[in-house]
């Protein structure tokens, strides 16, 4: 790999565009939304797509990224969870496949993920950027065998996702041509790198056309991972910015010991005896969040809830609801509440604790970013101390005990 292209990503200004004041409060965010993406030169179905999905502008690592990716170079991007590099990729592969169509059935462009669990998020994120084009896309699902799938691959396939495993079964039956393909890329190249699943990347590396375009995405910086690809990259720009410093000291924050079977009862206690207003509560999963929907609307308590199992237009409504103030409670989970600007927050309370400290940073940097003041509040129960200490390893200092 010759010398890579370096950007610090903390030197990069933020595009910041001033509107008329005559503009209704949303319609002035929709504007500046509109204009910050068009920065970008993205196209207009892209930019509509992206704002309904609640995007006010784009991440410092979207605006390094985006343009890389548009101009056709190589990328190389270290970046920690939740900076946007997967809506960065998808924003950038929708445009380029939709402004050059081609008559083309063979798979145009390859994503490789770490895990199945991404490989879902990732197909979830392009199903975004892409609304409004006719793109084709298919993930090869490693939980289905390998024939169930394969009548997928006498279509017409825009672009694949796959795990190295599930990637390499198909080609086994022989049902992928790949003479087509356009653009790779290796998402969680950190993890993919491993030498567990090294020789399946160097296997799949073999089926690939040369002098394609490659991204290639980790979270931490890797000396072993930058050589292992040093074969995939042509002069390619490298990006990389490590995790900010932790800031929540700033915000007041408590926790509460509570028995499983209490949490929704205090939770109740608090939204009625506090008062709380713009308030976020994270659950682990869609299931506790059905559960304590269940719970507050039988206690007489008015919230709107997001997860998997809702249509994206009932989604949106919510969070329109939410950012206008008609609703004052959200719920929701870590994965439904990526990438979505939620407005002004003045409470975040995390329901369940999260299981990897560094969530607990992201969940809280909400506060951070809407400008509040704000409380964060957990609860913890028995089996969640051990997540709660690795919290206080992390941020380097003990949450105070909340009091009514």
């Amino acid at each position: 790999m010759r010398e890579a292209l370096r950007i610090n990503i903390n030197s990069l200004p933020h595009v910041i565009n001033s509107l008329e004041m005559y503009f209704p409060k949303k319609e002035r965010e929709l504007q500046k939304c509109m204009i910050s993406f068009k920065n970008l030169r993205l196209i207009n179905p892209i930019i509509r797509a992206v704002t309904e999905v609640g995007y006010s502008q784009p991440t410092d690592i979207q605006d390094a990224i985006i343009p890389s990716i548009l101009e056709g170079k190589d990328l190389l991007v270290f970046a920690p969870k939740g900076s946007g590099k997967k809506a960065a990729f998808a924003i950038s592969i929708s445009q380029l496949l939709g402004r050059n169509p081609t008559g083309h059935t063979n798979i145009r462009v390859l994503v490789i993920a770490s895990t199945n669990e991404m490989a879902v998020e990732i197909e979830e994120r392009i199903k975004w950027c892409s609304k409004y084009l006719s793109l084709l896309q298919f993930r090869i699902n490693v939980e289905e065998s390998a024939e169930s799938q394969l009548s997928a691959f006498q279509r017409r396939i825009d672009l694949l996702v796959a795990t190295p495993e599930g990637l390499l079964e198909i080609v086994e039956k022989r049902a992928i041509n790949f003479s087509q393909l356009e653009i790779l890329v290796l998402y969680g190249a950190d993890k993919m790198l491993e030498k567990t699943l090294n020789n399946r990347i160097k296997n799949i590396q073999k089926l690939i056309p040369e002098n394609i375009q490659t991204l290639v995405f980790g979270t931490k910086t890797s000396d072993y991972v930058k050589k292992a690809v040093s074969t995939f990259l042509r002069n390619p720009v490298e990006i990389s910015t490590e995790a900010g410093p932790v800031e929540i000291e700033s915000i007041s924050q408590c926790v509460y010991f509570v028995e499983k079977r209490d949490k929704s009862e205090l939770l109740i206690d608090l939204l009625k005896n506090r008062e709380m207003e713009q308030v976020l509560v994270f659950t682990h999963s869609k299931y506790i969040a059905d559960e304590l929907v269940e719970q507050l609307e039988r206690a007489g308590i008015s919230m709107g809830f997001i997860h998997g199992n809702r249509r994206r237009i009932d989604k949106n409504e919510v969070l329109d609801n939410f950012r206008s103030g008609k609703i004052q409670i959200l719920i929701t989970t870590d994965i439904e509440a990526k990438g979505i600007n939620l407005g002004q927050l003045l409470y975040i309370v995390n329901y369940d604790l999260p299981t990897i400290p560094q969530t607990y940073v992201q969940r809280s940097g909400r506060v951070i970013k809407s400008g509040s003041e704000g409380l964060i509040i957990s609860f913890c129960t028995a089996d969640e101390h051990m997540d709660l200490k690795k919290i206080q390893s992390l941020i380097g200092f003990t949450i105070p005990v909340g009091i009514f």
